[in-house]
């Protein structure tokens, strides 16, 4: 283009050049108001202002939280009536609560103030005065951060139930060199022809691996480059050349990104050490010779040239690996392992919180990490289910004729020949589907939604592949609507270890083999694997309660097992980058979920409700509906509630105050203040504080312990905080797949 077009054209869009920043300017704005309106905890204290009169209410101190829905507590709290003077007081408060977990937030509703007390005044005024906090007291809709709530449980109220999970170690390789795992599981490589050519391709395995019948050659891609080898298991070398019938590879059926290294590039590689398994395995791969770092106040080493947690106890000499939340002991880093997570190192419990390994806390028994990722793990995503519109589309396929088999210590049987989880008892069937359960009188439906669910279903053992359905429950069913609700063993993450401190882990430990068959007539193999502990590269995330996961080394599909199956309904295996489900598409494997067939697109991931769309199903943030209204005095945000209530959080409603969360309810029913030195003070008659005078050891034990743990919920909040709006660091695997 000539020198003198581009100035007349620098000159036509000139004029634009201010528009073009505005919307620029505009586009940021409405990125901003995105990410604000998700409703979170914003601070305590709150206040209330009504016809005059103002109530300060402190963060409530926990007493139980029942079945992770009803809640009790005691809240220290100011009142103000209008024209008249400041009081203090405590209240004990009754609630029910619907937890976002996506946003780690707890939304407060129906709150019942059965007792309330002024210490500081007298009994000729408590009537009046609690007849006013009774009228000012929100009633529902106060969004409380999870965190804060979990920081402030009494663990021993809230004792988990471990799970019988296997902790036997798997095969775990271990190499200072670029490697890679080549999984093909069962005893022999699962072949399905590709049309039109000479070609076929491992169907069980966690590589493209292509074999071409004509020369008996195999041939892997790995990443951007070929590899071929007479023998699947062993003997890989790079190739430059392919068979003729690699060009002719169907488009559209999940050998796209194939075909895009058809032919091979031109660059050589250095061909990595590779392992050969015949079912799920781990993998210890170091970037040359071990390089360690000293973890500061204990004696352990960690392994840096590493994206696995490989630690030295330097006291023992022992080595000691994380892998999906078990801990593994050797004498060696090349093994053999043995599981000792329940006899760790007391030097485990000391990685200080700004540590790099910081993380692995939440897999060191007895610690608070652990503590609270349990707690986290027992509280249930819920969601209002419309029968009419998921009964409209769910759907059940199968590969020929429903073939079911008998789940274990019970009476109950699964169908192996879907990837989905129908259950038979008798001649009914149950279908778990998206956190949902339906009832059909047919294996292929018509499917319903089920009202309640036969108590021998959760009875299923953990040895059973259809094991994660038993943490989906469905209650408080209507004509049209139905409650429910999931915990996190849904999602593949169990409690284990209970007597020595429960700790949580990615899997139950067992194996499941995959389901292989072709029957007659079918043009291609039927190949369901079931979800696996292991070849995973589980990590869990503190900060999002979730598991990271993907390897490079484990394979592109070694972490989506259970995508890599043939769908018959659609003639195609989800073998590839774009995993085809049995209802729809799913892209990139790397974010799918083996336990719920779910794919997971943000680094907390989604829940299964999320694929049924806002109005069929809502998550924990969609029983609040927010909307954004910008006055001259703020910024105020409107809720309305899946039981119908309604309200605003804002400068015309409940809003966060300046002011220090140091104010406490104390057991006694009087009001306490934590002062500079660590002491208390006590509120008093004519609202004055002093340094009490008896304060007994246990009502102070308990204030010292509400104190640490509001402190520590306030910087668990803003550590998941930072990290929901990019400022985490956290060190995991490439794919999530927690929700």
């Amino acid at each position: 283009m000539k020198s003198a077009q581009i100035k007349c054209m620098k000159k036509n869009l000139a004029p634009f050049i201010p528009v073009f920043l505005l919307m620029i300017c505009f586009l940021a704005s409405v990125k901003r108001l995105a990410a604000q309106s998700t409703v979170q905890d914003a601070g305590w204290p709150r206040q209330v202002v009504k016809d005059g009169s103002a109530l300060i209410y402190y963060q409530p101190q926990i007493d139980d939280w029942k079945d992770y829905k009803d809640l009790t507590a005691e809240m220290a709290f100011s009142l103000t009536p209008k024209n008249g003077k400041q009081v203090l007081g405590v209240a004990s408060i009754e609630c029910n609560t619907i937890v976002d977990k996506d946003n780690r937030t707890v939304f407060i509703r129906d709150v019942k103030a059965n007792d309330v007390r002024f210490p500081s005044l007298g009994a000729d005024s408590v009537q009046l005065m609690t007849d006013l906090f009774r009228k000012i007291m929100p009633t529902g809709g106060d969004p409380v951060s999870l965190d804060r709530i979990i920081a402030d449980m009494d663990k021993e109220k809230s004792a988990a139930q471990a799970v019988d999970i296997k902790n036997d170690p798997p095969q775990i390789f271990y190499s200072t060199a670029p490697a890679i795992i080549v999984m093909v599981e069962g005893d022999s490589a699962l072949m399905a022809p590709i049309e039109k050519t000479n070609l076929e391709f491992i169907v069980n395995t966690n590589w493209d691996i292509f074999y071409d019948k004509k020369q008996k050659d195999y041939y892997l891609l790995l990443n951007n480059a070929w590899l071929t080898s007479k023998d699947y298991k062993s003997g890989w070398v790079q190739t430059k050349t392919l068979p003729k019938d690699m060009n002719r590879l169907p488009s559209e059926e999940n050998f796209d990104a194939v075909k895009k290294m058809v032919p091979p590039p031109a660059t050589s590689i250095a061909v990595p050490k590779i392992f050969f398994s015949d079912k799920p395995a781990e993998m210890i791969l170091l970037k040359g010779s071990p390089v360690y770092s000293k973890i500061s106040g204990t004696n352990l080493l960690y392994v840096a040239n590493t994206d696995n947690d490989l630690f030295l106890d330097n006291t023992t000499k022992q080595f000691y690996v994380l892998l999906s939340g078990r801990w593994y002991r050797a004498a060696s880093p090349e093994g053999p392992w043995t599981f000792t997570s329940n006899e760790m190192p007391a030097d485990f419990s000391k990685v200080p919180e700004n540590s790099e390994k910081a993380h692995v806390l939440s897999s060191v028994p007895g610690t608070i990490e652990a503590n609270d990722a349990v707690l986290l793990a027992q509280v249930p995503t819920t969601a209002v289910v419309s029968k009419a519109e998921v009964e409209a589309k769910v759907k059940v396929t199968y590969s020929g004729d429903p073939q079911f088999k008998p789940i274990e210590q019970t009476q109950l049987e699964y169908a192996a020949n879907t990837q989905s989880r129908v259950i038979k008892d008798a001649n009914i069937y149950y279908l778990c589907d998206n956190a949902i359960w339906f009832i059909a009188d047919n294996p292929n439906g018509p499917w319903k939604v089920a009202d309640s669910i036969p108590k021998e279903i959760y009875s299923i053992p953990a040895s059973s592949p259809v094991y994660n359905v038993t943490y989906v429950t469905q209650t408080n069913a209507t004509e049209t609507t139905v409650e429910s609700s999931y915990t996190a063993g849904y999602l593949g993450m169990f409690i284990f270890g209970a007597a020595v401190g429960a700790c949580i882990a990615y899997g139950t430990g067992w194996y499941y083999p995959p389901f292989m068959w072709w029957g007659p007539g079918m043009m291609y193999p039927f190949y369901n694997p079931w979800p696996c502990a292991w070849g995973a590269g589980a990590v869990y995330n503190p900060w999002t309660g979730g598991w990271a996961a993907g390897r490079a080394y484990y394979g592109p599909y070694g972490y989506a097992r259970s995508a890599a199956g043939y769908n018959p309904a659609t003639g195609r295996y989800g073998h590839a980058a774009t995993v085809q489900g049995w209802n729809n598409g799913r892209t990139v494997a790397g974010g799918y979920n083996p336990w719920t067939g779910g794919y997971a697109g943000t680094s907390q991931g989604h829940s299964p409700y999320a694929q049924w769309g806002t109005s069929v199903a809502g998550r924990g943030n969609q029983w609040v509906q927010t909307g954004h209204v910008t006055t001259a005095n703020g910024t105020a945000v409107g809720y309305r509630t899946a039981n119908g209530q309604s309200g605003v959080i804002g400068p015309n409603g409940t809003k966060v105050v300046n002011g220090k969360n140091g104010t406490f309810a104390g057991k006694d029913g009087n009001v306490y203040r934590k002062n500079a030195d660590g002491s208390w003070s006590q509120n008093v008659k004519g609202n004055t504080w002093q340094k009490p005078a008896n304060l007994n050891s246990e009502t102070r034990d308990k204030l010292n312990q509400s104190f640490q743990n509001r402190q520590r919920g306030q910087v668990q909040t803003q550590r998941f905080q930072n990290f929901q709006h990019g400022g985490g660091g956290f060190r995991g695997g490439g794919g999530r797949f927690h929700r």
